[in-house]
């Protein structure tokens, strides 16, 4: 048994939450830079120059790429033989946020009741946490802070088998269609089919969070994941939506067994600033 100590977990997640709002991924970058170069739009080949002198700025400054620095959202693999001391795991994390969000005037975007108060909590806590307990004696933590922008326009569809994949290709395109200019294109495309309800959503947040490149074990589900990028681009919206190809530069595809009777399908997006820091205990 392994131990690890909360503080450290609190400290980690400090310095992703700086991280994730301040450093656009490599990956990202550099398939904005091939779109910069394949976009036949003037106007969408300038506003790409100016997401990746954004993105340049934001990284030596260490100031955040968005002023929305969204919902801290932490995927949590916490090995099995790993023993949390001095502290609550949960508590550890939200602690965690609250000082990087507030060391690193990051903006405070969560507010403590959703529909009557709307009272700021002040510390961008609580995060929203998602926990498996995996084997080994490690903790590895992803953390991708989500904006609204992008996730207002999710969608999710409890499709039946009947539908099959032209009724999943047209809930994805319709979500694009809708979304259109307001999830600040060009956009990471996550798409989760499979499960029930909370699954199919869960699978669409973890594939939006991929890192930019990786492809789906599945050759069929990489196959799709091809499709919908060309169906996606082929859209017309654009780079922030004034018109182009580069709409999306990825979409990424997760997918899990499901009921005989359903076919549920969840989309959700990240933004240009697709944003995730990594560590791992």
């Amino acid at each position: 048994m392994r131990e690890i100590a909360a503080d450290d977990i609190r400290d980690a997640v400090a310095k992703m939450a700086v991280q994730a709002c301040c450093v656009l991924p490599e990956a990202m970058k550099e398939k904005l830079r091939e779109a910069e170069k394949n976009e036949p739009s003037p106007t969408g080949r300038e506003i790409l120059g100016r997401l990746l002198e954004n993105a340049e700025i934001a990284e030596s400054d260490m100031v955040p790429i968005c002023q929305d620095t969204g919902l801290a959202v932490v995927f949590a693999d916490v090995g099995q033989d790993a023993r949390i001391i001095g502290g609550d795991f949960e508590q550890a994390i939200n602690a965690g946020i609250s000082e990087g969000y507030t060391k690193g005037y990051l903006r405070k975007s969560c507010v403590a009741e959703p529909l009557f108060e709307r009272a700021n909590t002040k510390d961008n806590t609580p995060a929203i946490i998602h926990t498996r307990i995996v084997p080994g004696d490690k903790i590895k933590l992803r953390l991708a802070p989500k904006g609204a922008g992008s996730e207002n326009k999710s969608v999710l569809k409890m499709l039946v088998p009947a539908d099959g994949l032209e009724g999943v290709k047209k809930v994805v395109m319709d979500a694009i269609k809708a979304a259109g200019p307001n999830s600040c294109p060009p956009m990471v495309v996550g798409i989760g089919i499979g499960g029930n309800m909370e699954r199919a959503c869960l699978l669409a947040k973890i594939a939006a969070a991929r890192d930019v490149g990786t492809r789906n074990s599945d050759p069929r589900y990489a196959a799709l994941e091809d499709e919908f990028l060309e169906m996606i681009n082929k859209s017309g919206i654009g780079p922030q939506g004034l018109g182009g190809e580069a709409t999306a530069v990825a979409a990424h595809v997760e997918w899990a067994p499901t009921h005989i009777a359903s076919l549920p399908v969840a989309v959700n997006i990240n933004c240009h600033a697709a944003r995730h820091a990594e560590i791992e205990l």
